[in-house]
């Protein structure tokens, strides 16, 4: 929840909680924060060390967060318009696209803040998701990026 502030004895807690592996199958963890307060180093480092990713929800009234804390990034961008035959313009779908790269590659996008220092360079998956917004436009959005990839 938006009202939800970051307490780290409390979150890590939870994070404690999510299971490593469900019926022998590993799995993977992503978590959606939507508080200011949650920009904090003590909240990438325990991410981190729980191998949790935060998803990095843009093009909305949230706070972003594309620090990376796990072997993967998840990415959600919630703004398309009606008015955008693509839901975005070109140049804002190919830097997603860019952006994607980058991730994919190990590094971390310039044109994006992050709280902590970047970690370490590593291959990662990255899944970006394109919901909300104008949503009829979002499938033509997640085609552009694909086709731009």
């Amino acid at each position: 929840m938006a009202t939800k502030k970051f307490d780290p004895a409390d979150f890590e807690s939870f994070l404690k909680l999510l299971p490593r592996k469900v019926n022998g199958i590993s799995i993977r963890h992503a978590v959606e924060v939507r508080h200011d307060s949650f920009k904090d180093k003590a909240f990438i480092a325990l991410c981190r060390k729980y191998g949790t990713a935060i998803i990095t929800g843009a093009d909305s009234d949230f706070p972003v967060i594309a620090d990376v804390t796990a072997e993967f990034v998840y990415v959600r961008i919630m703004g398309t318009k009606a008015g955008e035959k693509l839901g975005y313009p070109k140049a804002a779908l190919a830097k997603w696209a860019e952006r994607a790269k980058l991730w994919e590659k190990g590094d971390a996008p310039k044109d994006l803040k992050l709280v902590a220092p970047p970690a370490p360079r590593a291959k990662r998956d990255v899944f970006l998701f394109v919901i909300s917004g104008a949503k009829e436009r979002n499938p033509a959005a997640a085609q552009a990026i694909i086709a731009a990839l």
